[in-house]
């Protein structure tokens, strides 16, 4: 069975999707996206990710031709028209199609949203993963870097700088020289008993699975910061771990070839994953039992 997939408006087979090569996504990276994991048919804080998008919208200057409740609507759509469970779900908006110069286009944007089936590594998860350094520098004043744009050069080049080097993500400093994020996740260091993860002012993207892992810590009790982050804190700390939707909490056990703490998954990183499961679950099956009512 083809692939269906949702834009503007209609669900169509992926070989009949079009999409206009005026678009000012494609020809100046004009848009927005967002990634979000579903379990058992139902999207993970879909809401969450959707009102993130529409206040990216809404600050860029997009003007969806689709509310939230319709943009929902849309996921739950093609999941079940493509009898997905365990799934990666992407939702694009795209400033739509004008001319080609740079001048924002007047006519409605475009909404594009697939998915497919989604198989976590869990091999990755077990032995951790490995980072270096990416050689580009966040701006942390800069706009795309608190939005998730289609504008995502650094982060494809970053990408092809940790490939390069046999390393599983690129981890980006700002222009301070302060810890950022990964090229696809958030950070988070353990100390003692204490999490600290980069805060928005450094330029960050300020990740849904990063709020969901924060309101676990808080709620078993661990202290919580968000402040600067230096690569000299990251040498030093006793865990750390990445976070996003597709990866949930991945441990971090090597930069730049020199190991995070044991070099090994820690103690703390595995309590919060296992919380963070438990969220998950809770939250599907909270989702499932309102749809059977």
């Amino acid at each position: 069975m083809e692939q269906l997939v949702f834009l503007n408006g209609s669900l169509l087979p992926r070989s009949q999707a079009r999409i206009s090569p005026f678009d000012h996504g494609f020809l100046y990276g004009f848009g927005l996206f967002e990634t979000v994991r579903a379990y058992s048919g139902f999207p993970f804080r879909l809401d969450r990710h959707i009102a993130r998008l529409l206040r990216g919208a809404a600050i860029i200057g997009l003007s969806p031709n689709l509310t939230a409740g319709q943009l929902q609507a849309a996921c739950h759509h093609v999941l079940s028209s493509n009898s997905l469970q365990e799934a990666r779900l992407r939702i694009t908006m795209s400033a739509g199609e004008g001319e080609a110069t740079p001048q924002p286009p007047a006519s409605a944007p475009t909404t594009f949203i697939t998915a497919s089936q989604y198989v976590p590594d869990q091999a990755l998860h077990v032995g951790g993963a490995r980072a270096v350094f990416s050689a580009l520098r966040h701006n942390n004043r800069s706009l795309p870097a608190r939005l998730k744009t289609t504008n995502y050069l650094d982060n494809l080049m970053a990408r092809r700088e940790a490939e390069a080097k046999g390393a599983d993500e690129a981890l980006f400093l700002n222009e301070q020289g302060r810890l950022c994020e990964g090229s696809t996740s958030n950070i988070f260091l353990v100390s003692g008993d204490t999490l600290i993860t980069p805060s928005l002012a450094s330029g960050i993207l300020a990740g849904i699975t990063r709020e969901a892992v924060i309101e676990v810590a808080r709620a078993e009790n661990l202290e919580v910061v968000e402040r600067e982050v230096s690569p000299e804190d990251l040498a030093a700390a006793d865990e750390a771990f990445l976070t996003s939707s597709l990866v949930e909490v991945l441990p971090l056990v090597e930069v730049e070839g020199k190991p995070i703490g044991a070099s090994r998954p820690g103690t703390l990183t595995q309590r919060l994953s296992e919380a963070y499961a438990a969220l998950v679950k809770a939250e599907m099956s909270k989702a499932a039992t309102s749809t059977q009512e």
